[in-house]
Parts: structure tokens; sequence; C-alpha cells
């Protein structure tokens, strides 16, 4: 029926934005992406980017729109002024913070999402010294929610947890209350929870309903997760700029230093992201088809390289070592070889991966679903069923869909609900 009602996800990712209209059967109508044309620190172009694709949306399309919901990278900050201005760039959820390790043992417990040198709270403390009060800290995804409401008050918690946010308590810890910085915190709402309606001036400059409602979202890897229908025994791997682990878990896990455990429509979600992924692969093959080089490799047989592909010197899982060092070198003659041995070290971080998970309570999995750019290269996945010892399965549905049935949950009718996550 041309009436009924469509929803829109918004998908910050490391490299770009995308976005995803879906029906109320969750079928995939539209969707487009565009590449930053700055980068991931500059959050003028998070919102020129969310700005040119609703415009590429079908006009019967945007004007059915009843509800958006926004993903982001988990731990991108910002700083900005009451009215949601930049006071300079955003700090990027892989810049770690290692001079504030003293401070943080003082606020959070050891071993927790944002104990971590490479968590929000060490960009926090980063930023204070930086910029005087009044001054408001926001993560990606919240930005932009706060962007298209004209209200930056409040936060999604998931986006949260790597500050401090306590999901058991759901409350921010004892110890941010006496600190300065206490009120640039954002009032947590839970992903799904209707924040309030699109801004009247918003809903003019972008052509979209005036009744639009405006939805917490969740991180961008857990909006993948949200696209892939895992099934109880499997594991979800996004092989996207970055290498992330995602595992639907009855119980939260134990507390991990790199790791996080989220609740996302009523069920626990563990996982852990490097800062190893594809983006090390552009890197070292500027304007080279990887696709094209993949087929060149026989994924059952061995490298003999030990490469360790970190873009940059600092690990935040599956450890959590700041002062880690890429291992790149050396670098063979063959362009193939090179690319077999740093597929390789991505496929090995990824085991440890899993056993970190295993090792704080999560059950191994039995299979892997695959989401990013990374599922749709077959030697690479050949290599990691090889080494992983488990069958692989890709989904190519973007992360903008899974973060569009956030949305879809906040319209529908009680007996329609999507249990986001299940079967």
């Amino acid at each position: 029926m041309s009436q009924d009602p469509l929803v829109l996800g918004i998908d910050l990712g490391t490299s770009g934005v995308r976005i995803a209209v879906i029906d109320c059967s969750c079928a995939l109508l539209q969707t487009e992406s565009a590449p930053y044309q700055i980068g991931l620190h500059n959050p003028f172009d998070w919102r020129d980017r969310c700005v040119e694709l609703i415009g590429l949306l079908k006009p019967d399309y945007r004007h059915r729109l009843k509800a958006i919901a926004v993903d982001g990278t988990s731990g991108t900050l910002l700083a900005c002024d009451q009215q949601g201005l930049p006071l300079a760039e955003a700090m990027p959820y892989s810049l770690a913070c290692p001079n504030v390790v003293e401070q943080l043992r003082a606020l959070i417990p050891q071993g927790g999402p944002a104990s971590s040198a490479s968590g929000s709270l060490a960009r926090v403390l980063h930023l204070v010294e930086q910029h005087q009060a009044p001054l408001l800290l926001r993560h990606q995804a919240d930005w932009i929610s706060g962007w298209l409401l004209d209200n930056w008050s409040d936060g999604e918690e998931g986006n949260n947890l790597r500050l401090g946010w306590d999901l058991g308590q759901n409350a921010w810890p004892d110890t941010f209350i006496s600190q300065p910085w206490r009120d640039a915190l954002p009032n947590i709402r839970t992903s799904g929870s209707v924040l309030g309606p699109l801004a009247p001036q918003r809903a003019k400059d972008l052509d979209l309903p005036e009744d639009l409602l405006i939805v917490a979202g969740t991180t961008d890897s857990n909006a993948a997760v949200l696209t892939a229908d895992a099934d109880d025994d499997e594991g979800i791997t996004v092989l996207g700029s970055t290498l992330v682990l995602k595992r639907f878990t009855n119980q939260p896990i134990a507390p991990g230093s790199g790791t996080s455990t989220h609740r996302v429509g009523g069920r626990w979600l563990c996982g852990g992201a490097s800062n190893a992924g594809a983006a090390v692969l552009q890197q070292l093959f500027p304007d080279i088809d990887l696709a094209e080089l993949s087929r060149q490799i026989d994924p059952d047989q061995d490298s003999g390289l030990k490469l360790r592909p970190l873009p940059r010197c600092g690990e935040r899982f599956p450890v959590d070592d700041p002062q880690l060092e890429p291992i790149l070198t050396p670098r063979p003659v063959s362009d193939a070889l090179y690319l077999h041995g740093l597929l390789e070290g991505l496929t090995q971080i990824e085991q440890a991966g899993w056993q970190r998970l295993t090792s704080l309570g999560a059950d191994p999995p039995k299979k892997i679903v695959t989401l990013g750019g990374g599922a749709r290269n077959p030697q690479w996945r050949r290599l990691r069923e090889r080494q992983l010892g488990v069958p692989i399965r890709s989904c190519n549905t973007p992360p903008a869909a899974g973060v569009a049935r956030l949305a879809l949950q906040a319209v529908q009718a009680p007996d329609k609900t999507i249990h986001l996550g299940e079967n």
C-alpha cells in the first residue's frame, strides 16, 4: 500500500555514511552511500553527507518516512557548545590517550570498557583540558541525532558505555558526580526509545515530514549485527575498516579491557573491536584492486609471513595495549603474497578475539556470519574457515538497514513489534 509507513536508518561509519529505507516487513527499498570528503574527525562532514544522501531519496519514500534512527562509530567523541556547535575536530575512536591512565584508575574500575586508554572516558579527560566549560561531550551518533532534533541533550546508552555509563545501574559512576565535566555528559536514553520530533527547520531544509520521529539508535557494529539475523550458536564478525566481533549471550560477560556488553532489543550482546581491519589494506595498497589481487592467493596454503596489520601504534582488542607496534615488514616483492600475509594476520587477530570473548564467559561460536566489505572476499573467507575451524556465511545487508529496525520498532503497533536480534 502506498501509505504504508517507512523508516530511515543512518549509518555513520569509519570511512563514510550510508542510509537505508525499509518498510514494515524490513524489506530494503533504497540504500545510498557517500565517503567522507574530509574525514571521520570532521563533524560537518558527517552532517553534510547526511544532507547529501537524504536528498537522494525517492520523493515518495522521503514523504512517507515516519522515523529515523542513527548509528555511529563507538568512541568517536566531540566537544561542542550548548547549541551543538563543534569546538574542535572530533577525536576518532582509534585515538588512544595513554597519558591519562592514572586519572582513569581514580574514576572507573579496571577491566571495563571505559577503563582503557582507548576508551571515550580517556578522550573526555583530554578534551576537558583543551576547552573551557560549559561544553557538551557527544559521540558521533548522538551529535547527528541532536542535529536532527536541534537539541543535543540526550545520548544513547550503547554509544556511551566506553564513556562510563553503567548498564547494570542505569547510571553514571558515583565518582563522576564531583567532576567539573559532569554536566557535559548526555542524559542517557535506551536504544530504540523516541527522542522527539524532527526539528521544524530540519524538516523544511531536508524536505522531510514534520511529524517524523527521531529514535535513539546504537553503535555501528551493533547496527550491523541487527542485519545479520544471527542464530544463537553464531558469532558475528564485521570485516570493515576495523575488525569487530559480536556474540549474543544469555547474561552479561565478565568485564574486560577492550570489550563491552550492550543491551540490544532486550538481549545481551558482547563484543570487542580491534584497531586492525580493512583500513590497513587500503593504506598499504592504495589504488589497487584488492579483489583482483586476492584471486592470486591460494587460501589453503600458508604465506610464511608473520605480520600484525595494525594501521598505527596501539591496540584495544583482543589485547588492550596503546603501545603495541604494527608488524608490516618484511614486504615481499609479490603484492599477492603480501596481501596473503596481511589477511592471515587479520584472521589471527579475529581468532584471538573469539578466544578472548570465550575466556570472559561467552560460548564459542559454532558458525560465523560475516558482514562488511571483507565479507565479499571468497579467498579471505576460505582462509578464515581453515584457520578458525568453523563454517562462515556472508551477509551483505548494510548496517543502515539494521539501525532502521530500531526506528521501525518505535512506530509499529505492539502486536507487530520486532524482537530485535531474534529470529
